[in-house]
């Protein structure tokens, strides 16, 4: 029989494991964070998380983000539960915008971290903000100098300070009803060693990356003495020991190590959709198979948790996917928590969870009642 669990309940199991080994660089509600992970990871389990879950999702958007109860949920709607984890992204906040890149406002953004916070579950933030060399967006990879240009000494170092200065006012705005900083699992400069951001491998070298890196958790995490943020790596798959550790910023800089992978399929037209979905899912669950052992075994030696911070398979078109691909290639992988991608309000086939009548939803119960995963009751 599943044990489903709440976030609070798991925290209490995992409370004496805080008090005696601690992350002393960590405030109380990140270390009890991390215990309760490492915990859930250790009993060969992990928490599913989903991206932007409580704001919108397929077909649906909030529209009063002061007063809406924050009660809906793609995944809810499916399985009765909520995920254990919701991600957010900072993109925009760097400009004083209202709403980040996806067009939620920041506002909503906040109530709805704290009210999931507030029901036992866990968030975590990524962060595609801004080329700060060309003004263009996070995907504008024309310059090789964004990066150079922020760091001391750069043309936009002080303007990249500012910058940090907004992320650090708003994730230090992320109270509870106490007043209490909630703890945040802070994800930077993500997929680092691909060439479509401008913190990619295309822009920067590795020390230039290594310095953005570090730069950016010594102003946060130091200087503005943001100690509730639990810090994420997390490159791009198919990964090598040596392509992983070449931009790895230090275990200083990183309590979290993780992978972002997705599924997806070849647009052969010469091959029937089985064909191309086979395809994929088989290279998909090799890679898969082959970044988890690698990180588990530096997860492990370097004292690290490990997490499958990014994946999903867009419109999921093999119905059995979360089962028989997901779960089945994560069997031996000590993972902490699972993130799946967004289900887009305004695009139709742009979702990475399921939906009430999805093709998957059925499959996704078995994935939800299975031992190793953990959601959240209400």
């Amino acid at each position: 029989m599943k044990r489903i669990l709440t976030m609070i309940s798991v925290a209490v199991l995992a409370a004496g494991c805080a008090s005696e080994a601690g992350w002393p660089h960590l405030d109380k509600g990140a270390n009890e964070l991390m215990a309760t992970l490492k915990t859930v990871s250790s009993e060969g389990r992990f928490m599913y998380f989903h991206q932007d879950d409580l704001v919108y999702g397929h077909s649906w958007k909030v529209e009063d983000a002061q007063d809406d109860p924050l009660d809906r949920s793609d995944v809810k709607s499916v399985c009765g539960q909520f995920p254990a984890g919701i991600g957010f992204d900072l993109g925009g906040i760097e400009l004083g915008d209202e709403a980040n890149l996806d067009n939620v406002p920041f506002s909503l953004m906040r109530r709805a971290a704290v009210t999931h916070y507030e029901r036992g579950g866990t968030v975590t933030f990524s962060w595609h903000p801004r080329n700060p060399q060309t003004g263009g967006d996070s995907w504008d990879v024309s310059s090789d100098q964004a990066v150079a240009g922020v760091l001391e000494g750069g043309a936009n170092h002080e303007l990249f300070m500012e910058w940090l200065s907004k992320a650090a006012d708003f994730l230090g705005s992320l109270k509870d009803s106490k007043g209490r900083l909630i703890p945040v699992i802070f994800r930077p400069w993500h997929e680092n060693l691909g060439g479509w951001f401008w913190w990619g491998a295309s822009c920067c070298n590795e020390e230039q990356y290594k310095e953005l890196y570090s730069m950016t958790h010594e102003y946060l995490a130091v200087t503005r003495g943001l100690r509730n943020l639990v810090w994420a790596y997390s490159p791009n798959s198919n990964l090598t020991e040596e392509s992983f550790f070449s931009r790895y910023p230090g275990d200083g800089n990183v309590d979290i190590i993780g992978v972002d992978h997705y599924d997806y399929a070849s647009a052969d037209s010469t091959k029937t959709d089985s064909e191309r979905i086979d395809e994929a899912n088989a290279y998909f669950g090799k890679v898969l198979r082959s970044d988890m052992e690698l990180l588990s075994g530096i997860a492990g030696s370097h004292g690290k948790l490990l997490a499958l911070s990014e994946t999903g398979f867009e419109s999921t078109p093999d119905p059995r996917w979360w089962t028989d691909v997901l779960l089945e290639n994560l069997k031996d992988a000590p993972v902490c928590y699972v993130l799946t991608w967004r289900n887009a309000w305004d695009k139709p086939g742009h979702y990475f969870a399921p939906f009430a009548g999805s093709a998957d939803a059925e499959n996704f119960k078995d994935f939800c009642g299975s031992d190793r995963t953990i959601f959240l009751k209400k």
